[in-house]
């Protein structure tokens, strides 16, 4: 077991340095960053990316087939797919369809953030736009997505200006920094972008969701002290009130690279913040917690150790499910765990599906009260139902 986990903190070392040190080469996997999401009919849309284009597809026989793929943008350019930065879907109250991604850049590791919008139901796209108003080539990527309460289009992205500033002035940065930018016309523009916190990790995701009052809140890996990794969480003002974001986590796992590992995040109607994250101070480990900003997580619970990555978190009522890829030497294991008693208690960790190839990160999703766990393999995209069979 010693010399299994061993080997795991090797290998995410190893990719985590990669993603952040220009001319380090990593083998490349299968593409399979892709994102699914049920919109208010129930019908089920997917986004990934192939052959330059970020593709639309549908299905209404819950996964089981999917449409012909609509490109999002017209034009090809390279993108981001991978499983910490996919394409992304939402939608707006009158059925607008967002898209957003990230696109790399020429140099290194850098990035611009794309959107476009459908308001015909996904048949025609608009030209992709650049949502933040900086253009400097450097890193603008790992883009999040959601629609506020009151119809506003959010995203947010990890951001490295304030590192470059810093450097050009020989002064320290670790990590570095999220922003965040919204639409007020439906996606038609974005205002100029608002610095949520210095100090993130550098290829970590930013889970979103929807507070009971409607606005949109964000988790994900800070950087804190001597290069500790662990999570903050904000609200993400669109009224021009100052974001302030909070630690929450206090696992104190030190480590000088990305984990390239982000959180998950689902907030209750009773306002519980309900969290997954990884880390690995004392070894690999998924762990879920209900958040209380300033403070560590209560109800604390501690999902898989080593080979368990890359978890997701959903919640209807006071049901709440936890779902993430476990690998061994056979391939890769979809497990989940459900509690009936909002987070206080979850049954025992099942199997749900396995796969012997390549796969993505597990996304949950709820329809009509149910949960669905939304899997991108090697094989082809599988919409897996949370019942036990």
């Amino acid at each position: 077991m010693r010399t299994f986990t061993l080997l795991l903190l090797c290998l995410l070392s190893s990719v985590a340095l990669a993603h952040d040190t220009p001319g380090m080469k990593m083998p490349r996997e299968p593409a399979l960053g892709a994102s699914a999401a049920f919109d208010a009919h129930g019908r089920l849309w997917v986004v990934d990316a192939a052959d330059g284009h970020v593709r639309l597809r549908h299905s209404d026989d819950l996964g089981k087939t999917l449409s012909m793929p609509v490109d999002v943008n017209a034009v090809a350019e390279p993108i981001y797919d991978e499983g910490e930065n996919r394409p992304k879907i939402a939608f707006g109250p009158r059925g607008e369809l967002y898209v957003s991604w990230s696109q790399p850049r020429v140099k290194p590791w850098t990035g611009f953030v794309r959107f476009a919008r459908s308001l015909d139901g996904g048949a025609h796209f608009s030209t992709p736009i650049t949502v933040h108003h900086d253009r400097a080539e450097i890193t603008h990527r790992f883009d999040a997505l959601a629609v506020d309460g009151q119809g506003r289009v959010v995203v947010a992205w990890i951001d490295k200006r304030d590192m470059e500033a810093a450097q050009a002035h020989g002064k320290p940065y670790l990590g570095a920094a999220v922003y965040y930018s919204w639409s007020d016309d439906a996606g038609r523009s974005f205002v100029p972008e608002r610095k949520l916190m210095d100090n993130s990790c550098e290829c970590c995701r930013i889970a979103l969701a929807r507070t009971p009052q409607g606005e949109a809140a964000a988790f994900f890996r800070g950087v804190y002290g001597d290069n500790i990794r662990d999570h903050a969480f904000a609200l993400l003002p669109t009224n021009g009130d100052a974001p302030n974001a909070e630690r929450a986590t206090f696992d104190d796992w030190r480590i000088a690279a990305c984990p390239h590992h982000g959180p998950g995040l689902a907030i209750g109607t009773d306002g519980v913040r309900h969290a997954v994250w990884y880390e690995a101070k004392h070894g690999p480990a998924i762990w879920y917690g209900q958040l209380d900003p300033g403070q560590p997580p209560r109800h604390v619970l501690k999902l898989g150790g080593p080979g368990a990555s890359h978890a997701d978190v959903a919640v209807y009522g006071k049901t709440v499910w936890v779902a993430w890829n476990q690998v061994d030497a056979q391939g890769y294991t979809l497990m989940l765990r459900r509690s009936g008693d909002d987070g206080l208690h979850f049954d025992a960790p099942r199997a749900v599906a396995s796969s012997s190839a390549a796969v993505g990160s597990p996304q949950l999703l709820l329809r009509q009260g149910r949960a669905f766990v939304a899997w991108n393999t090697a094989a082809g995209f599988r919409l897996i139902p949370a019942e036990a069979p």
